[in-house]
């Protein structure tokens, strides 16, 4: 029998809450869509250069997204199993297989159309709180952005929280910087390459973002040095195809006459140092402090609260079928899990002490229907449901 219509909050319309949204009213509950930014698209909507007092910080924006930037997906790998993200298709302007960011947020609008999912979405409306009441309902606290005051809270019968984790920018330490006189940032609050006219920049990373941004501002910077902590100590190279980029080891220290001294012993003086060193991982634990990308979860110490993730690969974009069952006591994370390039979703559930360990099962949970075995992930175990 189908379970009851359940009221849902969804916090985020990006991919993931999109997503959640659409396959949520198809099972036939009534989803509400908070959406901090005037649109839908998450990660994807792009926000141009802004002044930020924290340029090391992700406080000025929400978005990591750089003019540049471009999928390291195919294309035929990031669209809903219902709605191919196709070349083709209506409103398409970039053919590429690996198209530019426009081209997923236009995809990802189309998709918003497509389903009628506007309707659902609050826009700029941020999440205050989310508590969960004595008798297992959940009080969420919203207000419009601008407002004053307290906000306003109503209650629902889940929380399905999509607003991403890459929120708080990790940073190398670098000793001796405190005192070093240039300018700092994250590569989340990077651009484009223009305000790097004539300047000597280092790179710190050397991952996907590392890689984009040091070819990118090496179009307009004097020169580029890229430091790597896991190339060898010894390693200072010239990069093929550039007369400014060059590949280091890591920083050793740096200095206050603004000189910042290699492992391998050379030395530049630099204007700016761009860490492009991820962020910080998610402390998925059921204490507020703990968070980092909810700081809106209150109250959710008891032992009895279970935190339900609902994981899949890079952008949460293959969901065909969900049936929420049981839904009252959880809150849920869709959220992404890196384990290749390919994309399938898993359900993990995370208990905040040993006393919950063997309570799991199917009906206990969110259940899939697309092919393969659902994992459920508690304490570091992994359970799979009977199939028969």
């Amino acid at each position: 029998m189908p379970s009851a219509s359940l009221r849902l909050a969804v916090v985020g319309a990006g991919a993931a809450g999109l997503v959640a949204a659409r396959e949520l009213r198809r099972e036939g509950h009534a989803p509400v869509v908070f959406e901090r930014a005037a649109a839908v698209g998450g990660t994807w909507l792009y926000t141009p250069p802004a002044t930020s007092s924290d340029p090391l910080g992700a406080a000025a924006t929400h978005s990591s997204l750089y003019a540049s930037l471009r999928t390291n997906l195919p294309r035929e790998t990031m669209g809903f199993l219902d709605f191919p993200f196709a070349a083709g298709a209506a409103g398409s302007r970039d053919p590429r297989r690996f198209p530019g960011h426009e081209e997923v947020l236009r995809y990802l609008e189309a998709f918003a159309r497509r389903f009628d999912l506007l309707r659902l979405v609050r826009f700029e409306t941020e999440v205050l709180s989310v508590r969960r009441e004595d008798g297992g309902r959940w009080a969420v606290t919203s207000r419009k952005l601008g407002d004053k005051g307290s906000g306003e809270e109503e209650f629902y019968d889940a929380v399905v929280v999509c607003n991403g984790h890459y929120t708080e920018p990790r940073l190398a330490v670098i000793p001796g910087v405190d005192a070093w006189p240039g300018k700092q940032m994250h590569s989340h609050n990077y651009r484009v390459p223009e305000p790097f006219l004539d300047q000597v920049v280092i790179i710190i990373g050397a991952s996907a973002s590392a890689v984009d941004i040091s070819r990118d501002i090496a179009s307009m910077a004097e020169e580029v040095h890229i430091a790597d902590r896991s190339a060898p100590a010894s390693t200072c190279n010239k990069q093929p195809g550039y007369d400014n980029l060059w590949l280091h080891s890591m920083i050793d220290h740096a200095q206050e006459d603004g000189t910042v001294v290699f492992q391998d012993g050379s030395s530049i003086k630099a204007d700016v140092i761009m860490h492009c060193t991820g962020y910080s991982d998610l402390q998925y634990h059921l204490h507020p402090v703990s968070y980092k990308s909810m700081p809106f979860c209150v109250n959710l110490e008891s032992d009895n609260v279970l935190l339900a993730f609902v994981c899949c690969l890079a952008t949460c974009m293959t969901f065909h079928s969900l049936e929420m069952t049981a839904l009252s006591p959880w809150t849920t994370t869709v959220s992404i899990h890196y384990t290749s390039i390919f994309f399938h979703p898993k359900w993990h559930l995370i208990c905040p002490s040993s006393d919950c360990l063997g309570k799991l099962s199917p009906s206990h949970c969110l259940n899939s229907k697309v092919s393969g075995l659902l994992e459920f992930y508690q304490d570091g175990l992994i359970f799979h449901p009977k199939t028969g």
